[in-house]
């Protein structure tokens, strides 16, 4: 059990920062769009991350250094333009921005959050790179890795959920600027931190 809450504590602290992910997420939630779906893509994209670190996948990376860059400048480019848009609909205001003026469909939903779990370097560095490493130093890995897959569902249903107590914040179409803006600007320094290494 102590190679489990090893493994909990660990994903949980790495996956609680605010990022591009995460800022989707809590986004959904308040929407009250397709939640359920959004955070379960999520966690179970963290369990195949975390599974592909703890069975070795961390070295892999390192003998195809393409790989990494690949993934690097893809998710440049998508999270730069994932903060424009971010930052149009802050501009645009108004009824576009309440809850129920946004509707988007569960397929295009899927593919967003596809691009910001699978085309962002920092949850592969994260899940694989990090949790792989630190894994190998606890007895079990295999209960570890379940520990960390565990606080992924914790966080991303509760995160999801948890969102909805902050509708009534966001009945004001200001309130949902200040949020775009703030993913805009999320994105942005993401997209930054990996453009300077």
């Amino acid at each position: 059990m102590m190679s489990f809450f090893a493994g909990l504590g660990t994903g949980l602290s790495l996956i609680v920062a605010i990022g591009a992910q995460n800022a989707f997420v809590l986004k959904q939630g308040i929407m009250r769009q397709h939640v359920f779906w959004v955070c379960l893509f999520c966690a179970l994209s963290d369990a195949i991350l975390v599974t592909l670190g703890v069975a070795g996948m961390s070295t892999i990376a390192t003998k195809i250094p393409w790989l990494a860059e690949a993934m690097k400048w893809g998710g440049v480019a998508f999270l730069i333009w994932y903060g424009t848009r971010s930052f149009r609909a802050a501009m645009a205001g108004g009824e576009a921005l309440r809850p129920e003026g946004l509707k988007a469909g569960l397929a295009a939903t899927l593919l967003t959050v596809a691009a910001l779990t699978w085309l962002n370097p920092h949850v592969w560095l994260d899940t694989v790179v990090l949790l792989g490493a630190i894994s190998a130093q606890w007895p079990s890995k295999l209960d570890f890795a379940l520990g960390a897959m565990s606080g992924s569902f914790l966080f991303f249903f509760a995160l999801g959920y948890g969102a909805r107590l902050m509708a009534p914040v966001f009945a004001r179409p200001r309130a949902w600027q200040i949020l775009e803006i703030c993913v805009g600007i999320v994105m942005w320094s993401i997209a930054l931190k990996l453009i300077l290494g």
